[in-house]
């Protein structure tokens, strides 16, 4: 059989993802490469912190390595990927002693035009949440999952999820109100 070189940065996902399946480090390092802005802005937003979130994604990635062999779908890749972020949040915070069901925070949609200003305070507001309430924002809010979504990713009730979104929101909205009131254009949520 011929040795066939692969493009790896023009080459679909679900290709880098079956080679990776088989061991292929290059292949991996791509998917690493493709994913790795995303796992660490869902890190980042779900705990605050720009060292503990490249903490947690290197910890996504090595779990990733481990057990990509496992996936049975290529093309679900971003999804097994996110589902492995939320058991290495989750883990992180049964270590910190937090218990998800815990009540408190928030993580609004933030729009393509965000500038760095309003990006710095929206950090500091989900930042005021508690970590279970602040992730079920993230994930609803920046990852775009419905409810009952979350409340299977992460085993919690689903009016427990409502209640944190619920909550966090009307938080947010409080410790941002200044930007409703200065632009009536652009509100966030």
């Amino acid at each position: 059989m011929p040795n066939v070189e692969v493009n790896l940065r023009d080459s679909a996902e679900a290709l880098v993802v079956g080679l990776a399946r088989s061991g292929d480090r290059d292949a991996f390092a791509e998917l690493v490469r493709r994913r790795q802005s995303w796992i660490r802005s869902l890190m980042r937003r779900a705990c605050g912190e720009s060292a503990l979130a490249d903490d947690l994604a290197q910890q996504v990635f090595l779990q990733a390595w481990r057990s990509i062999g496992q996936l049975r779908d290529p093309g679900g890749f971003g999804g097994w990927l996110r589902r492995l972020a939320i058991n290495t949040w989750l883990q992180h915070l049964r270590r910190q002693g937090v218990r998800p069901e815990v009540d408190l925070s928030f993580e609004p949609e933030a729009g393509p035009s965000i500038d760095t200003g309003t990006a710095i305070d929206l950090d500091r507001a989900l930042a005021s949440l508690a970590p279970p309430v602040r992730f079920c924002i993230v994930l609803s809010y920046q990852e775009g999952m419905t409810h009952e979504e979350i409340a299977q990713e992460v085993a919690l009730p689903l009016g427990t999820v409502k209640s944190h979104i619920r909550r966090g929101t009307e938080r947010l909205r409080q410790q941002l109100s200044d930007y409703r009131e200065a632009d009536g254009k652009r509100e966030i949520p």
